[in-house]
């Protein structure tokens, strides 16, 4: 990578593909930055993948090999909702390559922490009954009400694109028992979720923590501040 600006990943959330940030990468790009979203097996253009086996290290090999393939160093690694956990499994793997991870309105697990560990019992309880009930007891239909998008343009183009997330992708724990402290991170917070314990722990910790008076989605309901403070992140 020859680029003097630092270029992006970009890891989605469940049920969420590569599409998902149309509205961003152009704008890191205006401003000299390559950017480079990722589709997780089993989600997006992806989807045809789909099957038992998937589970939150096949996500975390996906962002490996694409650092790896596309020769990428010194990268700002952006994980969105649980793309957080997904960026955390792959800074223990390949931490020489990141410059700094951004948790946008995202998990920020420790050690051994799953997804389902990091929500509520009641939130575990409905995904596991929805995937014994309707996902062949492997795979979870998107929740749209989680993604704070009001404008219906928006949600007529957000709907048909969302897919099943494999439930093992919230079920296994992540294995990154030393990221934390070798990388620098950041979070976004999206005001108009529920990731504000999560922010102030972050602060605690020391990270940067910025804000985003939005829904959950923020690549798509305000992609221009948030172009603006992953940018300011990178710096």
């Amino acid at each position: 990578m020859t680029s003097r600006k630092p270029p992006f990943l970009l890891v989605h959330g469940a049920w969420h593909g590569g599409w998902c940030w149309n509205r961003v990468v152009p704008l890191l790009q205006a401003a000299g930055h390559h950017a480079l979203p990722v589709t997780l097996t089993g989600l997006g253009d992806r989807a045809h993948l789909m099957s038992p086996s998937i589970n939150l290290d096949t996500h975390i090999t996906d962002v490996v090999s694409t650092l790896e393939m596309e020769d990428l160093n010194d990268v700002v690694l952006v994980g969105h909702s649980l793309g957080g956990m997904v960026i955390s499994g792959a800074a223990e793997r390949v931490s020489k390559k990141i410059r700094r991870l951004v948790y946008l309105d995202a998990l920020v697990p420790k050690h051994g922490q799953s997804a389902f560990d990091l929500n509520s019992a009641e939130f575990r309880s409905k995904l596991e009954r929805q995937a014994n009930e309707k996902g062949d007891g492997y795979k979870i239909a998107p929740i749209v009400d989680m993604l704070g998008i009001t404008n219906a343009e928006d949600l007529a183009w957000v709907h048909p694109r969302l897919r099943p997330q494999p439930i093992a992708t919230f079920s296994q724990s992540v294995d990154a028992p030393s990221f934390a402290s070798r990388i620098p991170s950041t979070f976004i917070l999206c005001k108009q979720f529920g990731f504000g314990a999560t922010a102030e722990r972050c602060c605690q910790s020391g990270w940067p923590v910025q804000e985003i008076d939005c829904g959950h989605d923020a690549m798509m309901i305000k992609p221009a501040e948030l172009s603006e403070l992953l940018i300011s992140a990178s710096h």
